[in-house]
């Protein structure tokens, strides 16, 4: 303003956040709150055991990670257990995003059958508990078809994740321009050329942190099939416990190989959110 020659009052300058405000707010104070609770959480928990008489037998976890037999090295149980988890749930995840993508575009279709269809199946998958669906699917649908508890477990993860993909997805879509598709049609692009080329790639950016988190929640959720004996990391850390008796020690293994999976694929996909933002 003042290099053309124009002058107005200025503004009153922005308050400063409160010193307990900025205390609480800085890096090191945050790193030390979350130190002390995960040490209070650690120290109750083995002041429980010991009140309990548990018997701690930390030196016994590394076998179920890795050993070394008379044939050389051999990946322990826990391994094992979180690649089947990784099969499981990529295959899952893979049959959720193509329903989800088939029940979103019947929804923005705007045909009348096709939008009540896709709003049913929304409502009734996403008002079944996960653990009734798995059931309905292996012992009532499984007789019926032929599923065996693989096929069912896939099948389960897919549909209930299908639903909330598919709105994902919609949001995504929803959140590019209309004059896109006004573009698109006025130089002759058909429907799906339109998606193809023009609407999914741009909605991808919008898309990436929901995806994210639902391929997490995905990951967890894939727990729930050792209710039906499925191979995988839950449920090779239930058969463990039943034959070392280490229950601490396995569960709380097993939640830290959750936990560094999920953070690993969360800055792995954060950077490329990163990566994506700049292309654009």
């Amino acid at each position: 303003m003042s290099d053309l020659g124009i002058s107005g009052p200025k503004g009153q300058p922005l308050p400063k956040p409160p010193v307990y405000k900025r205390f609480f707010d800085s890096v090191p104070v945050s790193i030390a709150i979350y130190t002390i609770v995960v040490g209070l959480i650690a120290y109750g928990s083995y002041a429980g055991a010991q009140g309990m008489g548990y018997n701690w037998q930390w030196y016994r976890v590394p076998q179920f990670l890795y050993r070394n037999t008379e044939i050389g090295f051999e990946w322990g149980e826990i391994p094992i257990g979180l690649v089947a988890t990784i099969k499981l749930s990529v295959t899952a995840f893979l049959l959720a995003t193509f329903l989800g993508l088939l029940v979103a575009l019947l929804r923005l279709s705007g045909l009348v059958v096709g939008s009540a269809v896709a709003i049913g199946y929304l409502e009734l998958i996403r008002n079944i508990p996960l653990l009734v669906l798995l059931y309905l699917f292996y012992y009532v649908l499984g007789p019926i078809f032929g599923f065996d508890r693989y096929t069912a477990s896939i099948l389960t993860l897919a549909v209930f994740h299908s639903a909330l993909i598919s709105e994902i997805l919609r949001a995504g879509i929803n959140a590019i321009p209309t004059g896109q598709w006004e573009a698109a049609k006025s130089i002759g692009m058909s429907p799906y050329q339109t998606y193809r080329y023009i609407i999914l790639p741009q909605s991808v950016r919008f898309m990436l942190p929901p995806m994210t988190g639902e391929v997490v929640h995905l990951i967890k959720s894939s727990a729930i099939v050792s209710v039906i004996a499925v191979a995988e990391l839950t449920t090779f850390g239930r058969n463990i416990i039943s034959d070392t008796y280490m229950s601490f020690e396995i569960w709380f293994t097993i939640a830290l190989v959750y936990l560094v999976v999920t953070l690993i694929l969360s800055i792995g996909v954060s950077h490329l959110e990163k990566k994506y933002a700049v292309d654009q």
